[in-house]
């Protein structure tokens, strides 16, 4: 039986007449029937927002903070509700979908301290001789009404990481989640309003690219954070006028396993980066860079953690690898699978496909310019190449039109230093994948993996602007 989702609207439910069915990746069953904004629901949302920002920019801390805590109260209890949502319209295996509902709680918890931490500083203005008697007041203001968009991928966690900066820094927000997963974010809304948030401070309305126009270029938004593939993202940010943009995008991330590394760690931190949530996540572990000498012993290690993996149902405790998306995007991805092994790859593991699922799969001997190297495949697949200098694998990591993070393997202090000032990510991962993250942490990329970054207090400084006072005080007697 599939629930209904209305648009949430100036903190209400309302109806649109426009219904999109969501389906389970894993069955095909419809799961939800969303309704879907038209332009008018669009403008609805915006003009709340606009009315709510005279309340929320002039929202104490101490009332952010105990908003921002009581969602994360909320959420904890609803924690089950929310996994259930994630693994029927996501296809996320059950173990997946509570990591995911936990870091968003966190996420709501953090959000709430950093809400208590938005300060400014004192500048003194005499280190000029005509800046006597004069003093510099600098704290940070919120922009005003927010557009975000997020993708399928983590539908409550991308969620959080918009709306629990946007509370903090006294903004609001107009969000748009993915057609194929709606609901998390629904309820999220839903749960921020009883929480205390003000009718009109979070919308959340599914809508059609075209439909939701507004949210890209329309000025009256003072921002617009968009989470997806870079095209879209790059092409929104053209469209985009004069706000300001935030933009995290896409990858093919890199790991370099270096000679001196731990090797079972290594495989076994490979195989979790590489094939969780079915490598559907922007700092899934694509490319995989190791020193000659050990590639054999990696390999091996490698293809014994895959074996142990198991598909399936994602309701099922047991299961580690789920569907994909959607069948066309498993198929996608065995076709770039194939045109690898046609120009010379060698497929270690995997390589078939049933339906939505793809098996855990594993191709060496990957030539640079293969589609399984230089795209973001975004599926379970890792392509192993190898190198012989250090200095050959940074190039490697390097000789890319992604930058969102790396991981790298070794117990040399130097490398890691040259690998630091080196590679052109985001974030390094030392002894560790690219697909780790901690949700405080500044999380973005560089070159086509986008721009501004993400983590609770570094997200508030991109949702606000400094300002300055500049004080002539004068002395009386």
């Amino acid at each position: 039986m599939s629930i209904q989702r209305q648009l949430f609207i100036d903190g209400g439910w309302r109806e649109s007449g426009l219904i999109h069915e969501v389906r389970s990746p894993a069955t095909g069953a419809i799961v939800a029937a969303a309704h879907r904004a038209r332009p008018a629901d669009l403008e609805a949302a915006l003009g709340a927002a606009q009315r709510a920002f005279e309340i929320t920019r002039r929202m104490p801390a101490w009332e952010r903070h105990a908003i921002l805590t009581r969602i994360a109260a909320a959420l904890r209890e609803r924690r089950d509700e929310m996994v259930r949502i994630l693994a029927d319209e996501a296809g996320k295996p059950i173990k997946a979908g509570r990591v995911e509902a936990d870091r968003a709680i966190f996420t709501f918890e953090v959000a709430a301290e950093e809400a208590r931490r938005l300060g400014g500083e004192v500048l003194p203005l005499d280190w000029a001789p005509w800046g006597a008697d004069r003093l510099g007041i600098v704290r940070r203001f919120p922009l005003g009404p927010i557009a975000a968009i997020i993708p399928f991928n983590f539908p409550l966690n991308l969620a959080a990481h918009k709306i629990a900066p946007c509370i903090a820094s006294g903004n609001t927000m107009v969000l748009k989640p993915a057609s194929q997963t709606p609901s998390a974010a629904l309820v999220l809304a839903s749960i921020a309003h009883d929480a205390g948030l003000p009718a009109g401070a979070l919308s959340v309305l599914p809508a059609s690219s075209d439909d939701a126009r507004l949210l890209v270029e329309d000025d009256r938004f003072r921002m617009l954070t968009f989470t997806g593939s870079s095209a879209v993202g790059w092409e929104l940010k053209r469209r985009a006028g004069k706000k300001k943009v935030a933009l995290e995008l896409g990858g093919n991330a890199a790991v370099i396993v270096h000679s001196d590394a731990d090797l079972d760690r290594a495989a076994e931190r490979i195989a979790v980066g590489g094939f969780g949530y079915s490598g559907q996540s922007c700092i899934s572990v694509q490319r995989v860079l190791v020193q000659r000498t050990v590639a054999p012993a990696l390999t091996e290690r490698l293809m014994e953690r895959v074996r142990q993996l198991r598909s399936g149902d994602p309701m099922d405790e047991a299961t580690d690898v789920g569907p994909l998306i959607t069948e066309a995007d498993a198929r996608r991805a065995e076709a770039w699978v194939r045109e690898a092994k046609a120009g010379g790859a060698r497929l270690v593991a995997g390589g078939g496909r049933k339906g939505a699922w793809l098996e855990p799969t594993i191709l060496a001997d990957v030539a640079p310019d293969m589609k399984v190297s230089c795209e973001e495949i975004f599926a379970p697949v890792v392509a192993l190449s190898e190198y012989d200098t250090f200095e050959a694998a940074l190039a490697a990591a390097n000789a890319s039109r992604y930058g969102l993070q790396a991981g790298l393997f070794t117990r040399d202090a130097a490398r890691i230093w040259q690998a630091f000032a080196a590679l052109e990510v985001g974030g390094l991962m030392v002894d560790d994948v690219p697909s780790f993250r901690v949700d405080h942490m500044p999380y973005g990329g560089v070159k086509e993996s986008g721009v501004g970054r993400e983590g609770l207090r570094y997200a508030i400084e991109e949702m606000t602007e400094p300002r300055l006072l500049g004080w002539h005080v004068q002395a009386h007697p």
